[in-house]
């Protein structure tokens, strides 16, 4: 049926429509609101992993479908980034990024300049008549991105609770260490991961632009 084969575009489209509230809660300063962002994202999230699982098993992928999803994705990351620079910027060390610190300049122009790149190569592939899919290196690459998004959007809640409650045992000393190890290393991954991907999309298509082997 040809509404349900716009299921899977109908579940991104409801993805790129939260982007806009993930930004605005997780620059608020109330717990909830923060703690709204971080579940409004794990949604999100899932949402992609369902469209996407949608659309492989029922054949319901459209060149539609192929530009939406990594617009999504794109929307997603800025919704997430920007606050956390912002926030990062604000002064104190309620704000800080576990082994970061402030977020540096230069990691949000690596991320972000790398999808404007590729969405501007996507754009002239589809004036050659060829739909570029998100590949493998880019979904790891969304895949950690997500990671530590989704894991930096509970870090900030999570102490601003356990600082007002006073929770300093052992047990949740050790929860804060792992928790922040796996939010400053997945930044990083994500990173080597983001620079990987944009070299393999750039090489995988490289006879668009003319280059040869």
């Amino acid at each position: 049926m040809e509404g349900s084969r716009n299921l899977p575009n109908v579940i991104t489209v409801g993805r790129i429509v939260a982007c806009p509230a993930i930004f605005f809660l997780a620059l608020s300063p109330s717990v909830g609101a923060r703690l709204a962002a971080f579940v409004l994202f794990v949604g999100a999230g899932l949402s992609d992993l369902w469209d996407g699982y949608l659309a492989r098993k029922h054949g319901w992928i459209t060149d539609v479908g192929k530009l939406l999803d990594p617009l999504a994705d794109k929307l997603l990351l800025v919704s997430t980034l920007i606050p956390f620079y912002i926030i990062s910027h604000r002064g104190g060390e309620a704000g800080l990024i576990p082994l970061w610190g402030m977020l540096p300049m230069w990691v949000l122009i690596v991320i972000l300049g790398r999808e404007l790149l590729v969405t501007l190569f996507r754009q002239w592939a589809v004036r050659q008549d060829v739909v570029i899919a998100a590949g493998t290196s880019g979904k790891y690459k969304a895949f950690l991105q997500n990671l530590f998004s989704g894991g930096l959007l509970l870090w900030y809640p999570l102490r601003e609770i356990a600082t007002a409650r006073g929770l300093d045992n052992l047990p949740y000393r050790a929860f804060f260490q792992v928790h922040s190890a796996w939010v400053g290393v997945t930044l990083g991954i994500a990173l080597i991961l983001t620079i990987y991907s944009m070299v393999d999309y750039l090489w995988s298509y490289r006879a668009l632009m003319g280059l040869r082997d």
